[in-house]
This record gives structure tokens, sequence and C-alpha cells, in this order.
């Protein structure tokens, strides 16, 4: 059953990134047809073909490679000298199948007759920065869509340790050399020595009534070098035992330069997980703040990058904030599907990714490079600068800026975007992120 919820888990969340990025490119898609482009393809993914229907002048379909999409647009790159008449170059605004399409020559695409208004690169400045905008403002609509469904409808996750014994350390051991299995010779924790089981409930301690865990927490703390009778309820029944609790030192909670001598008992206490429902403003800051977290991230995507090869190649373990792709994130799907949490949380998680993912993929997008829709958005206002200085010095009208110029530099874009992708590709086979432990 664990892994059938597994592979549930991993297809659901693929199809969730997949129907993103499908949105992603309905919004270049929308404004294209309203100002008239002719768009070709509306594709999800690259490669062969798997599906396709055309309607109209568009063939909309689904292809093999599940790593992106694109709408293919006429005239996205502008003629140049040495063209034929009646032809403009064309990519597509997905990254990969731009690279393809260019290292193949298969760049150009025969304007028809009654077309030549109908070119991407003929469009008005603001036209071209809307059409490229909507894709990454699909994804951020649906980051605030789901913060939202979030906070507003599932509600801010509290963890709240109860006086229930989750798991029982078996020995005691520095914090430094914790490991799975108990050295040679190792003490026993006073928890399993008297036979401490999970899902005991704490009764009573020292005599005292427990009610919460932080009043058992500090009740242990002072109770170093004591055996102290405590009860506990084990499936409905009392069950009294003597504890010897052990001592020992660790950072003082006001002074961390001091070490002080506290009771240690040997368990985790069970976490129980209660949700809050939040207004507008908090999704809102939550919003802020995760954007300017992956923002962040962006900038730091070189150094992060050098962590995943480390990770890849060698025993680093992976970077839990690091860059992660859609192999990875899927995979972090399938996790929360299988793990013993509630329900509740599982869902609040898998929404919390998507609206992540789909606030990381907008943002992205968003850098003014080629081939990345942010690059085009970069023609279209340096276009708009130009026509207006142009207009203030009373000189004619330039034109449309030449974006191809910019070739060069896309190509070497495109060649560190496919290894990237492919090196968080294999990290996320051989050395996945996990977020359960």
């Amino acid at each position: 059953m664990e892994w059938l919820l597994w592979v549930a888990g991993v297809l659901g969340f693929f199809l969730c990134l997949m129907g993103s990025i499908a949105l992603h490119e309905l919004g270049h898609f929308s404004f294209a047809k309203k100002f008239g482009v002719r768009t070709t393809q509306f594709m999800v993914g690259f490669g062969p073909t798997m599906w396709s229907r055309t309607k109209g002048e568009t063939e909309y379909g689904i292809k093999w490679i599940p790593l992106g999409g694109y709408i293919r647009m006429i005239g996205m790159l502008p003629p140049r000298k040495g063209d034929a008449p009646g032809q403009v170059r064309q990519v597509s605004t997905g990254p990969w199948q731009g690279l393809i399409e260019s290292a193949r020559g298969a760049a150009l695409e025969e304007v028809r007759p009654g077309d030549e208004n109908r070119v991407f690169y003929a469009k008005k400045w603001w036209q071209k920065l809307t059409i490229m905008f909507a894709g990454p403002a699909m994804n951020l609509v649906l980051a605030v869509l789901f913060f939202a469904i979030l906070l507003m409808g599932i509600g801010q996750e509290n963890r709240v340790a109860r006086p229930v014994v989750s798991t029982v350390s078996a020995c005691v051991v520095p914090a430094a050399q914790a490991t799975a299995k108990c050295p040679a010779g190792a003490t026993p924790t006073p928890a399993a020595k008297v036979g401490l089981k999970p899902g005991d409930h704490f009764v009573s301690f020292a005599g005292q009534r427990i009610e919460s865990y932080t009043q058992l927490q500090t009740l242990i703390r002072d109770s170093a070098g004591k055996t102290v009778p405590l009860v506990v309820d084990r499936g409905g029944r009392q069950v009294n035992l003597q504890v010897p609790i052990i001592e020992n030192r660790m950072p003082d909670l006001k002074d961390e330069s001091k070490t002080v001598t506290v009771g240690f008992l040997g368990i985790t206490p069970f976490q129980e997980y209660t949700y809050e429902r939040q207004g507008p403003v908090a999704v809102a800051e939550q919003f802020g703040s995760m954007t300017a977290h992956t923002a962040g991230a962006l900038v730091r995507m070189p150094q992060k990058m050098v962590g995943v090869w480390q990770a890849a190649f060698g025993d680093q373990k992976r970077d839990p904030n690091g860059p992660v792709g859609v192999v990875g994130v899927s995979r972090m799907g399938g996790e929360v599907a299988a793990s013993d949490w509630p329900a509740k949380r599982k869902i609040a998680i898998f929404i919390g990714l998507l609206g992540s993912i789909n606030l990381a993929v907008g943002l992205f997008n968003l850098v003014p490079l080629l081939p990345l829709d942010g690059g085009h958005m970069a023609g279209a206002l340096l276009e708009a600068v130009k026509k207006l200085f142009a207009r203030l010095a009373g000189r004619p009208d330039p034109g449309y800026v030449d974006v191809a110029k910019a070739l060069p530099l896309t190509y070497v874009m495109a060649v560190i975007m496919i290894v990237m992708g492919g090196l968080l590709i294999y990290a996320d086979l051989v050395n996945p992120i996990k977020i359960t432990g």
C-alpha cells in the first residue's frame, strides 16, 4: 500500500506540474491570439509528439518529454539582411525547444499573404511585453491561489507537542555521535530501561498530574539524578513505573555560552498538528516573504549548483533549501503521499509545494535573459525606451529592437540551462531531497 501511495503521489504531483505548465503557455497563447499573432502550435512537453489535434490554424498537443512546454508564434525574431523575402525566423516560448529549433537551422517559416501584420516582432512594444509577461504572470497568479487555499482554506499549521510518547531512544550517546544503532556498551536511556513504549500517555510524573508536554518537560529537566514515580496510560490501562532520571549537560537557555545540568528521559513527544485559518493579509505576507526568499535563491543559483554537483557525484547531502527539478518535486509528492502524516497535513504540504514551485517558475522566467520570457520582455521595454527618446528628440521612429542580436548569449544560456537541468534530474534520482526525515 505504501508504494502505491508513493506512485499515486508522484503521478498526482507531476500532473499538477504539467497543468501549471499548460496554464503558463495558455497565458502567452491567449494574448498572442488577442493581439493577432499567428500561433501555429500549443504544446506541453518537448520532443516527438505523443498526441495532437489541429483546430483552426493551431496544433494542440502533448509531447513525450514532459520537461516544459511552448507555443510557436511566427516572427518572434525579426528578419535580418539576407533572409528570403516573405520569411521570418521563429522560435518558441519554451527555452529548450527554442535551442533545438535554432541548432537545427529550422527557424524560418514562410509568412502567408496577409500575415505581414501577424508576426510577433511587428506588434507594438506593449503588446509584445504583455504576451511574454502573461506566461510568468499565470504562474504568479497560481502561486497566490495556492497560498490562499493553504492559508485561508486549510489554515496555518501549528505543531503542539502532546504528553504522549512518539519514539523511545534506545541508548545514551552524544548528540554529535547519534546513530540509528546503539554502539557496543552504550547505556540504555531511562525510558528504554523501564519499558516506555510509543503511544504511552503520561498521566502523572512525581505525583503531579500531567496536563501538557511543556509541564512534563519542565518536570523531567528538574529531576536530574532522581528516581521518579511515573504513571502512563497504555491502551486504556494505567501502568506505574519508577524511572531513574539521569543527568545531562546542555546549553543554558538564558546564556548559550554556559551549560547546565538537566534531567534526561529519552523520549520524543507526539506532535499534534492544528490549523488556524488566516485572512488575505496573511496570504499577501506569505507571497511577499516567499518572493523575497525565492528571488534570493535565484541569485545564489550558481553557488547552489556547486552543492548539487557535490551531492550528485560525492557523498555530500542535498541542501533541503537548494534547487530541485521536476523529478525531485514529483518524488516529494510521492514521499508526502506515502508518509504517515494526517491526511490534512499531506494536502497542506502538497498545496504549499505547488504554490512554491509556481512562484519559482514565474520568477525564473522573468530573468531578463534570452531564451527566457524575461529576455523578450527586456527587448520590448528597450524598444519603448528607444521610441520615447526618438520622439523627444524629434527623430524618426527607430522601429523594433532586433533581439536576434542576443542569439550568441541565448545559445550560451540555453546550454547552461540544459546542463543545469540534466544535473538536477540526475541528482534528484541518485540523491533526492527528502522532506519526511
